[in-house]
């Protein structure tokens, strides 16, 4: 089945599916392309997600954060519950203050991200759910804010989770973390047009130096390398997804030539940006 909650003066959506075939690629809900953002719960048993091109195995009894720009596709989306929002009806972005799942849930250094679930935890979903579904029908001028809600509950729900089986949170000072968050949500903002670290080291006001000795302390990949994953990585996805030549690309990525862009996917990838696109 499927919930749809729309604000079209706002252009909000919120999107529950429950054993549903409308969980489709990049942020798509019925072939509708949006920046929908998405949480996946598995109830059943395993089953394979293939993102960005990797597949991995999604665990029974496990929660899967998925941010719009990625593409994804699943085995079985019709043994899964998800949850869609996009920007307009709830900004992970301007809540990560109250939250703080922007950097660690959904564009934290650990990719994929699946959260494992006791059976408590899985009762305890199934009990936002239902606060959802008594919401859901109920078509009035505060619908959309309970709908928030319920969704920020849930949030909150699966970032405290997802804490507890983080070892690192539990060794390491917490402003030493946030900085980490701050870090991952500035390059996901800005990494199109700033590679270099010292611009996030200076909006994070400390040095180079002193933001690589903290990513080492926190047995963190150095900000340079996280730099140089991210553009990869979305130059693979428009390699594979898209028709954009080697210029194109580099021209969306903030490099200043052509020339420049093939250089530096050469370099990382061992192989030419055509040469990857033929591949995939």
């Amino acid at each position: 089945m499927k919930w749809e909650f729309e604000d079209r003066s706002t252009g909000a959506r919120f999107v529950v599916c429950v054993n549903e075939h409308c969980l489709k690629a990049e942020g798509q809900l019925n072939g509708q392309k949006e920046n929908i953002n998405t949480f996946v719960v598995n109830k059943a048993k395993e089953q394979q997600v293939t993102i960005d091109g990797i597949t991995y195995s999604m665990p029974p009894c496990s929660v899967l954060p998925l941010v719009a720009n990625q593409h994804f596709t699943f085995e079985r989306p019709q043994d899964l519950v998800s949850w869609h929002f996009n920007r307009e009806f709830y900004c992970i972005v301007d809540h990560d203050a109250e939250v703080s799942c922007v950097g660690f849930l959904f564009y934290g250094i650990t990719h994929p991200f699946f959260v494992m679930l006791t059976s408590a935890e899985m009762e305890s979903l199934s009990a936002i759910e239902r606060l959802f579904m008594e919401d859901i029908t109920l078509r009035d001028n505060m619908q959309g804010e309970m709908l928030r809600t319920v969704l920020k509950r849930l949030i909150i729900k699966v970032t405290r989770i997802a804490k507890q089986q983080t070892p690192i949170y539990q060794r390491l000072a917490e402003d030493k973390l946030n900085l980490v968050r701050q870090f991952n949500l500035l390059l996901e903002i800005n990494f199109r047009k700033e590679h270099e670290v010292s611009f996030y080291a200076m909006a994070l006001n400390k040095s180079p130096k002193n933001l690589a000795s903290i990513f080492s302390q926190c047995n963190y990949p150095s900000p340079s390398q996280l730099i140089k994953n991210r553009i990869m990585l979305e130059a693979k996805r428009y390699a594979r997804y898209t028709v954009k030549s080697a210029k194109e690309v580099g021209c969306l990525l903030g490099f200043d030539d052509a020339a420049h862009f093939s250089h530096y996917f050469k370099s990382n990838e061992g192989m030419a940006f055509s040469a990857f696109k033929q591949l995939v």
